[in-house]
């Protein structure tokens, strides 16, 4: 999955009650894989809907619109 702008692969999303914890992650074939230091423990289930983050431009939308490349 890329980023409909710019063609990144990274992203992240946002804690729901903290706006600057943040949680790294790219995708592989498909399925969410978290950076290695993130506490999978602490990380949000993250479905079609979540708010996604772009991590080297200004996209932000749902994880279904990223393009499946």
């Amino acid at each position: 999955m890329k980023c409909p702008v710019c063609g990144s692969e990274q992203f992240y999303v946002r804690d729901q009650d903290d706006e600057y914890e943040i949680y790294p992650f790219n995708c592989r074939e498909g399925s969410v894989c978290f950076d290695p230091d993130v506490d999978l423990s602490k990380a949000p289930v993250i479905s079609d809907d979540t708010e996604t983050f772009c991590n080297q431009c200004a996209w932000h939308g749902k994880l279904r619109t990223l393009n499946k490349a």
